[in-house]
């Protein structure tokens, strides 16, 4: 069963570890929460989007892996946020978390939206190259940026 509350606290976690003040809606109709960060030109805002990614036993490779689907919400300064747990886990430390820019996130010919910033081989997600500044720490960091859409 996967747990996707989990990795939206996982990465508040990290979030709040950074400085940034989490705030969680009311009603989830959207986003997961939206985050701030004073900085010395302005308050940056920041919505978040968490998805989970639980690869299980018998998932093939993929040289695209990411989140297809439904977002009910999108906004220029939102960061879609991908948590890639290790083969068959739905807890513990994930193996990557992937920060994405809203333009990042494109829209798909049938319904819904793309974002596949790494690629899944054997059971191992690893960054593709054009990516890799997206992912973990310095993913973290670009966020904090005034241009980050």
């Amino acid at each position: 069963m996967a747990r996707d509350y989990f990795a939206e606290m996982y990465v508040a976690g990290l979030l709040a570890d950074e400085g940034w003040n989490i705030y969680f809606p009311r009603r989830d109709k959207g986003f997961d929460y939206v985050v701030t960060l004073e900085t010395e030109s302005g308050v940056l805002v920041r919505p978040i989007q968490v998805k989970g990614r639980y690869p299980q036993d018998g998932k093939s490779d993929k040289s695209t892996y990411g989140y297809s689907g439904k977002l009910s919400l999108l906004h220029p300064d939102m960061a879609l946020v991908l948590v890639y747990f290790p083969l068959g886990a739905s807890e513990g430390t994930p193996q990557h978390i992937a920060y994405m820019p809203r333009g990042q996130v494109r829209p798909r010919s049938r319904r819904g939206y793309r974002c596949v910033p790494s690629s899944l081989r054997p059971g191992i997600v690893t960054p593709r190259r054009k990516y890799v500044g997206y992912f973990d720490g310095p993913g973290l960091l670009a966020m904090r940026s005034a241009n980050w859409t």
